[in-house]
C-alpha cells in the first residue's frame, strides 16, 4: 500500500531534482538557484548552484514579512539562573540586526568567521544568526572548552572576532569562560582583532584594553544591518567534530541546502508546523543545537526552547516534565542519555505525575543508540510515541527515523525505522558488497547526500575524501555498523571500531548491551571489547544500577552474564563485569568507550576535550583494576 512516506523516498531517490526543487520553492530566495543539483565536480556534489538567499533572513525576517512577527520564537528557561525569558520574531529579528551591526563595526563581513565560545544564553543565539545575516561563518565552540582545544580551533578557523561570556554555569557551579580565552588566544598562533564578551552578573570578566570589548556598550551604540544575500553554496558554519586531537576536523555546512532541508525536516520528520512549540534538550556547541536548537524551528515558524539546565539535578529528576509542561512543548528531541539519567533516579517516573503533560505529542532521541529497555519505560510512563532516529555532525539532519509528517510506521525496538527521504542507505562488507537482509556490516549512504550535509571540510578538500570518501567509493562512510532487516529498517548496533572478533566471530557490542539494558536493576550500560590472548578480544561490560539498589552486585554481575549466553549464546565469551557508579561520556552524551578500552588494555589515551566529567576515569581505573584489567590490577 502506497503511503506518503514511500513516494517521497522513491522520488527522491531516482529524481532528487523534481523532489527538492519544490520544496526550495517554499523558501525565500533572492536568485532562484540554476541547478538544484550540481555533479559536475564530483565527488564535491553542490545544492541549488546559482541560488542567492539570506539564512537569518528566512529564520526571521521572512515571519515578521509574513505577518506572525508577534509569535513568540524563542523561549529561554534557564534552572540555574532561575531565569525565563521571551522573544516575539520581531524581538530576535532587533538584537540579531544589532549585533549584526555590532560585528560590521568591528570590520567582520561576509566570508570572515567568527568563533562563538559561550554558554546557552540568547546572546549565543543572537550571535549565531547575526553571523548569518552578513554573510560570516560562525564556529561554536562548547562553552567551557579547554584553552588548548579552544585555540587549535582558533588556528583552523582564524577568526577575526570572538564572542564569548564572563562565565557559563555546570548545575551550581560557576565556570569563568575569560582565562580560558585568554590562554587560547596566548597559545593560538592566529589572533582575533577583537573579541565581544557578555558580562553575567554571576562573574564578571577583566577585559584587555584594546581587544576586548563589553558586549552591552556595543549594543547600545549599534546601527542595525540589513541581510547580506550570499549565495547558496556558501559556507554558514564550521563545526569541529566532537573529540578530534591533532588537526582539527572542521566539518563545513553551506547555507540554501541547509535551510531547505532542515526547513523540510521539521514537518516531515519530528510532526510540528507553524505555532508549535519546540524543544531540542542539547547545546548550541553541538550539531543537534544548530540544526534544531536555532535554525530548524525557526525556518519553520516555531517556537524554539533554550534550556540552561541539565535532565537531572537541576533540580532533580522531574526537571524535563516541568519545562514540557510549562510551556506547551509538542515535540521534543534530547538523547537517550538524558533518559537515562531520569530513570536511575526515578525509576517508577513519580516526579512526572506533578506536571500536565497534555500538549506533548511526540519524544525523539538520537546521540547514542536507544536501548529497547530505555525505550520501553519513556513510551510506558509519557504514554506518547518515543521515536528512535540516527544521524551525525557531518549529515546535519537525520539519516534514519520515522517520518512522523509522512507516516507512521510501527516501532521496532533498537531501529531508528527507515531511511530519510533523500538516504541511500546500504549495508556493505569490507569489498563494497552489499550484504544479506540481516547480516552485519558497514553502514553508508549511496552518493550524492542529501542538501544539508557536509559538502566537504573547512579548506581540506583532501582529508574530507580520505576520511568519508575513500574506504567505499561511491558511498559516504557512516563509520557506524549494522543491518537492514527483510523490511527495511535499519539498525545501527555500534561504531565499526567497535565491531569485536572473539576467536574469529565478529560480534556487536551494542547487541550485549541490549541485553544488559533488560536486566530490571540495570539503569545503563557499555560493552566494549578487550585484548585476550587466547581469543584476540574478550567483551567486558560496565553496569550503572537504579538508585537505591541493595542487591548484591555480585548477584547482579552473575545474572547479567547469564542473560547474554542466554540470549546471545556461549561464542560471545561474555563472562565479566563491573558494576560502575557512572559512564564517562562526552557534554553530548556519548559513551567513551574508546577510551575505556584503552584504560582496560594499558594504552596510552588522551582525556578527550569533549568529556563531561574527567574525575570518572579515576573512578573507572579503580573499577577496572578490581577484576584485573588496566594498570591498577593486581
Amino acid at each position: 500500500m502506497s503511503n506518503l512516506y514511500a513516494e517521497a523516498y522513491d522520488q527522491s531517490i531516482h529524481d532528487p531534482d523534481a523532489f527538492w526543487g519544490p520544496i526550495a520553492e517554499e523558501c525565500h530566495w533572492y536568485k532562484r538557484w540554476d541547478k538544484v543539483l550540481d555533479d559536475s565536480n564530483k565527488p564535491f556534489y553542490r545544492w541549488f548552484t546559482g541560488g542567492e538567499m539570506n539564512t537569518c533572513y528566512n529564520a526571521l525576517d521572512l515571519h515578521i514579512d509574513n505577518g506572525i512577527g508577534e509569535n513568540t520564537a524563542l523561549i529561554y528557561d534557564s534552572p540555574v539562573t532561575d531565569t525565563k525569558r521571551e522573544y516575539t520574531f520581531l524581538d530576535l529579528r532587533d538584537e540579531v540586526a544589532k549585533f549584526a551591526g555590532v560585528l560590521a563595526a568591528k570590520n567582520v563581513k561576509k566570508g570572515d568567521r567568527v568563533i562563538i565560545y559561550m554558554p546557552m544564553i540568547p546572546e549565543a543565539m543572537i550571535a549565531m544568526l547575526a553571523c548569518a545575516r552578513i554573510g560570516a561563518v560562525h564556529s561554536v565552540v562548547f562553552g567551557g572548552f579547554a584553552a588548548n582545544e579552544l585555540a587549535t580551533r582558533i588556528n583552523d578557523a582564524k577568526p577575526k572576532v570572538i564572542v564569548s561570556a564572563s562565565c557559563g554555569i555546570e548545575t551550581k557551579k560557576v565556570i569563568p569562560y575569560k582565562p580560558l580565552l585568554d590562554e587560547a588566544i596566548h597559545l593560538a598562533k592566529s589572533k582575533p582583532e577583537s573579541c565581544v564578551i557578555f558580562q553575567r552578573k554571576m562573574s564578571q570578566a577583566e577585559l584587555k584594553s584594546g581587544r576586548d570589548f563589553d558586549w552591552d556598550d556595543l549594543m547600545g551604540e549599534a546601527k542595525p544591518h540589513d541581510c547580506v544575500p550570499v549565495k547558496a553554496t556558501d559556507p554558514l558554519y564550521i563545526l569541529y567534530t566532537s573529540g578530534t586531537t591533532g588537526e582539527p576536523k572542521g566539518v563545513v555546512r553551506d547555507n540554501g541546502g541547509h535551510m531547505v532541508a532542515l526547513k523540510w525536516s521539521m514537518k516531515a520528520i519530528y510532526g510540528v508546523d507553524q505555532g508549535d512549540v519546540y524543544w531540542a534538550a542539547s547545546d548550541i556547541g553541538w550539531v543537534v543545537g544548530h540544526s534544531y536548537i536555532v535554525y530548524g524551528p525557526l525556518f519553520s515558524g516555531c517556537t524554539t526552547i533554550l534550556y540552561e539546565g541539565k535532565p537531572v539535578g537541576t533540580p532533580d529528576a522531574g526537571a524535563f516534565w516541568r519545562v514540557i509542561a510549562e510551556h506547551g512543548v509538542k515535540s521534543m528531541f534530547t538523547a537517550p542519555t538524558a533518559f537515562r539519567a531520569i530513570k536511575q533516579q526515578d525509576p517508577e517516573a513519580k516526579l512526572m505525575k506533578d506536571y500536565d503533560l497534555s500538549a506533548f505529542k511526540i519524544l525523539f532521541l538520537a546521540g547514542e543508540r536507544t536501548d529497547p529497555d530505555t525505550l520501553k519505560w519513556a513510551e510506558t510512563n509519557i504514554k506518547v510515541p518515543v521515536i528512535d532516529h540516527w544521524w551525525q555532525t557531518e549529515t546535519g539532519w537525520a539519516i534514519a527515523a520515522n517520518c512522523m509528517g509522512l507516516h507512521h510506521f510501527p516501532v521496532k525496538p533498537g531501529s531508528p525505522t527507515k531511511a530519510v527521504p533523500g538516504w541511500d542507505v546500504q549495508v556493505v562488507d569490507p569489498n563494497t558488497k552489499p550484504v544479506a537482509p540481516g547480516e552485519i556490516g558497514a553502514i553508508v549512504v549511496k552518493l550524492p547526500l542529501p542538501p544539508g550535509t557536509l559538502p566537504t571540510l573547512w579548506q581540506n578538500d583532501k582529508r574530507y575524501v580520505e576520511a568519508y570518501l575513500e574506504e567505499f567509493p561511491g558511498y559516504y562512510k557512516t563509520a557506524d555498523a549494522g543491518y537492514i532487516d527483510e523490511e527495511g529498517y535499519i539498525y545501527v548496533m555500534t561504531r565499526t571500531d567497535d565491531i569485536i572478533n572473539v576467536a574469529g566471530h565478529r560480534l556487536s557490542t551494542g547487541a550485549m548491551e541490549e541485553v544488559l539494558a533488560n536486566h530490571p536493576l540495570v539503569a545503563e550500560c557499555a560493552v566494549m571489547g578487550v585484548d585476550d590472548q587466547l581469543k584476540g578480544q574478550v567483551p567486558l561490560g560496565f553496569l550503572v544500577l537504579n538508585a537505591g539498589v541493595t542487591e548484591s552486585h555480585d548477584k547482579i554481575i552473575k545474572e547479567a552474564i547469564q542473560m547474554v549466553r542466554d540470549q546471545i549464546g556461549p561464542v560471545a565469551a561474555f563472562k565479566t563485569a563491573t558494576v560502575v557508579k557512572r559512564l564517562p561520556k562526552t557534554r553530548s552524551g556519548k559513551i567513551l568507550r574508546g577510551t575505556m578500552r584503552s584504560i582496560a588494555d594499558c594504552k596510552a589515551y588522551k582525556v578527550p576535550a569533549t568529556i563531561d566529567d574527567p574525575a570518572i576515569l579515576d573512578e573507572i581505573e579503580e573499577s577496572l583494576g578490581a577484576i584485573g584489567y588496566g594498570k591498577k590490577a593486581p
